[in-house]
């Protein structure tokens, strides 16, 4: 396989990584807030509470990845097998 297609794999696989985290984490938040508020729920501050378990889920998939990526790259030289993304400015 060439970098082209190395680099389209990889990132197709950290993109469906992300998502799956992301769906996770939202469903233990979810069971969380549903076990917190089990008796009496107020619709006014569940609303508020799942936007911001919904951002939560988004920064905890961002540090989830990046410590993924972390480890990856410490063990896989990832420059030998994927072309840079961004090209480096002159």
């Amino acid at each position: 396989m060439n970098k082209k297609l190395n680099t389209l794999l990889f990132v197709l696989g950290a993109t469906v990584f992300n998502l799956l985290v992301m769906f996770i984490l939202m469903l233990v938040f979810i069971v969380a807030l549903s076990a917190l508020f089990r008796d009496n729920p107020n619709p006014g501050l569940v609303s508020v509470l799942m936007m911001v378990l919904f951002v939560g889920s988004i920064v905890g998939t961002f540090l989830i990845y990046r410590g993924v990526l972390n480890l990856i790259s410490r063990r896989v030289d990832l420059e030998k097998y994927l072309l840079p993304l961004f090209k480096k400015k002159k």
